[in-house]
């Protein structure tokens, strides 16, 4: 089996964020991860092509991107494509999951990715990929990778493929008909009466939930208001006073403005994943408006800003622990009589 796998920068050994502006690269062989790769797909595999794109650059530009790797994919006469693992890394799991979807429609030839469900590469591309369950830690690496090329093998061979449970991918959100001893009406008063005793049951179809937010009455008079910028770009001062994490942050800060009419590039810096930070550093009026907001307020036009602005980081963050920040958040902008927030990200 000719595998032609696709990596990041990093995987590569390029070099971390700092080479993720690194364009296209092809290298003969397996390279990294692909080592691993080769063992666990067995005798008879070989990794014959390595791709290797910075993830800034994938991103950036994709159309260029995917029609380079189908045609070097081609080329290499492939009969299978891997991207990643690529764990918790959001624009290394968005080039993999359509570089993936691309290889699969116009080769015909099947693709298998690996990324954290959290990675937004899932929602956009799991109905019609096979996307291994890689969780966020990269020393499971082992472990995706013989996933992985047990799916692998199962798609190269024709063979049926099992439930998400027995294969290891993230649900696909598709329904398959199957035959059952049961009707409808006798499963579900199954279930019911399971949930009802607190016994365990498995939903035939699990729906995503989300705690509702009602939507908050408007300002009455924005010219009387006091305004309080939030950001989630990751604008800190100096040295990170609160450690805010570049990646998963479980944390916030908040930062004065007083006095000032702009913020001062030498002054802030950016603890944040997954974008170009060099124009907000350069000019962090672009992230956090101070600026614009002060000619606002000395116009008339709101009343009053708050001479504080709260900042984290808002990359591959898990839903429970972003809804404990806000909520965080929240409290102080109560505290601080604030009438309305502007939210600004990357």
């Amino acid at each position: 089996m000719r595998v032609v796998h696709y990596v990041n920068q990093f995987f590569g050994g390029i070099g971390g964020e700092e080479a993720a502006g690194s364009a296209l690269e092809s290298r003969d062989g397996a390279v990294g991860p692909g080592r691993l790769l080769e063992q666990v797909l067995g005798d008879g595999s070989q990794v014959v092509v390595t791709l290797i794109c910075g993830d800034n650059y994938a991103v950036e530009h994709q159309d260029r991107v995917t029609a380079d790797v189908v045609k070097l994919v081609r080329d290499a006469d492939a009969d299978l494509f891997v991207a990643g693992p690529c764990f918790e890394a959001g624009r290394y799991g968005m080039a993999a999951g359509a570089l993936c979807t691309a290889v699969q429609a116009e080769l015909g030839i099947p693709a298998v990715a690996a990324m954290d469900e959290e990675s937004p590469g899932v929602d956009l591309y799991r109905e019609g990929l096979y996307i291994i369950d890689s969780g966020a830690n990269a020393g499971a690496m082992r472990d995706v990778l013989a996933k992985m090329a047990r799916l692998a093998q199962k798609l190269v061979d024709g063979q049926d493929i099992g439930s998400p449970d027995d294969e290891g991918y993230l649900r696909r959100g598709l329904i398959r008909d199957e035959f059952t001893d049961q009707t409808a009406a006798e499963r579900l008063v199954d279930m019911l009466m399971a949930k009802a005793k607190g016994e365990p049951f498995e939903s035939e179809m699990t729906s995503t939930s989300f705690e509702p937010t009602p939507m908050p009455a408007g300002v009455a008079d924005i010219t009387k208001a006091r305004i309080m910028v939030i950001t989630d770009g990751g604008l800190v001062p100096n040295g990170n006073p609160d450690n805010i994490e570049r990646v998963a942050a479980t944390t916030w800060g908040s930062y004065s403005m007083a006095d000032k009419n702009e913020l001062k590039g030498d002054d802030y810096e950016i603890y944040h994943g997954g974008y170009d930070p060099r124009f907000v550093e350069e000019d962090p009026n672009r992230l956090v408006p101070l600026d614009a907001l002060r000619e606002l307020e000395a116009e008339g036009a709101i009343g009053e800003l708050h001479n504080e602005f709260i900042s984290t980081s808002g990359l591959v963050n898990p839903l429970a622990n972003t809804r404990r920040m806000g909520k965080e958040m929240v409290e102080k902008v109560k505290e601080e009589g604030v009438d309305a927030v502007i939210l600004t990200s990357t």
